[in-house]
């Protein structure tokens, strides 16, 4: 069946429409990342640089690093650009852009987002590199797509009845990130469950001047326990990277710098020396 051009739009030159890339200037291992400005911190560990590319706050640069080809990927902030990414990331490896048909054999990515959150968790001191076994996503995303069999339906069951989730919310979704890349990348990393919110301030219980709806959402966020899962950190993407890499067959894993502890209110603002071991760690292991 042939894609409309505009389900999957594309550019006069015929790169895919928000990535601004063709199938061949993309490697099967990937690393995303949300600030466009890490996109060179992790090029600058390539032994070589093949192309750069950008499109509004999209960035990729790939090259090689160790005999290996690497795609380092800016998604700029929050789910909805998560699904954009993702969505074309997958088009760029199974779909053929010039007959606009799905290939008849599937090609697997490997999709590492290293980024930035938020401990949960009292035993989590800012500078931990937290992976995430599973990702809970607050922000509805999933609700859109058919998503039958990969939500973790009893953790969210769960959830939604230990916190009292309230209806005008969007319903939460639970699910796994890839067992491969957790055992290969992270294993050395603390490891636990991440809750994604849609949006930095309110949604993560965060109040300046606007009063908040449901103020005691974070700390029963914070006090949630389940047969082993407890929340480790929040941020603003990893629930719906793994939905989609579900939902598309990809390998995903998310490893953040938990920079903040929410519980005891520390904070690092200098962490980029640590950031840049999480990002050779990751370059090394994928």
């Amino acid at each position: 069946m042939k894609i409309p051009s505009s389900e999957l739009p594309k550019q006069s030159s015929g790169a895919i429409y928000h990535l601004n890339l063709f199938p061949e200037d993309i490697a099967d291992n990937i690393i995303l990342v949300g600030d466009p400005g890490r996109v060179p911190m992790i090029s600058a560990h390539f032994d070589s640089i093949e192309l750069k590319k950008s499109n509004r706050e999209l960035y990729t640069h790939t090259g090689v690093k160790n005999g290996k080809r690497v795609s380092a990927i800016s998604t700029g902030m929050g789910t909805d650009n998560i699904e954009i990414v993702m969505t074309e990331l997958d088009a760029l490896a199974n779909v053929d852009l010039e007959k606009m048909q799905v290939k008849p054999t599937h090609h697997q990515l490997n999709i590492v987002r290293i980024g930035t959150s938020g401990a949960l968790n009292a035993e989590i001191k800012p500078g931990t590199e937290v992976a995430s076994k599973y990702g809970v996503g607050f922000d509805g995303l999933l609700q859109f797509y058919e998503h039958s069999g990969i939500d973790n339906e009893d953790v969210v069951r769960a959830f939604v009845d230990y916190t009292g989730w309230n209806e005008k919310l969007p319903y939460p979704y639970c699910v796994a990130g890839s067992e491969t890349l957790l055992d290969k990348v992270a294993f050395d990393m603390y490891q636990g469950v991440t809750a994604t919110a849609p949006g930095f301030f309110a949604p993560q219980g965060r109040q300046v001047r606007g009063k908040l709806m449901f103020p005691e959402l974070k700390q029963n966020i914070e006090g949630f326990e389940y047969q082993g899962f407890r929340f480790a950190n929040m941020e603003m993407e990893c629930a719906a990277l793994y939905g989609l890499s579900r939902i598309y067959d990809h390998r995903a894993l998310t490893c953040c710098l938990a920079i903040a502890n929410r519980v005891t209110g520390e904070f690092i603002d200098d962490y980029h020396s640590l950031m840049d071991d999480l990002i050779e760690k990751v370059l090394i292991r994928m």
